[in-house]
């Protein structure tokens, strides 16, 4: 069992894990972090392009945790939203046709 969990449910994923604290901390650093080296880097200084570098590395990271959550929530979203659709649909004909 891995330490970080790569597939879910919309059920599982739905709900508050480890997964989401870890997003959570990350989340801000990767903010100051980009922002500083950007200004930095700006000013030509070499800490910034390294943590330009830092940064976009844990941009990554954080995306890379995420991304399973998200994209099962997502499909799960777009399948009951399909379902909507097509309900609506057969509701707008049935009452042109009958209205």
């Amino acid at each position: 069992m891995s330490f970080i969990r790569r597939t879910w449910t919309a059920r599982e994923a739905d709900e508050w894990t480890r997964e989401d604290l870890i997003t959570v901390i990350i989340s801000p650093l990767c903010y100051i972090i980009l922002t500083l080296g950007v200004l930095w880097s700006l000013l030509l200084q070499p800490i910034g392009f390294i943590m330009l570098g830092f940064g976009g590395l844990l941009t990554y990271i954080m995306h890379w945790i995420i991304d399973p959550k998200l994209r099962s929530i997502s499909e799960e979203y777009e399948k009951k939203q399909k379902e909507y659709l097509e309900d609506l649909e057969r509701s707008v004909r049935w009452e042109e046709k009958h209205g």
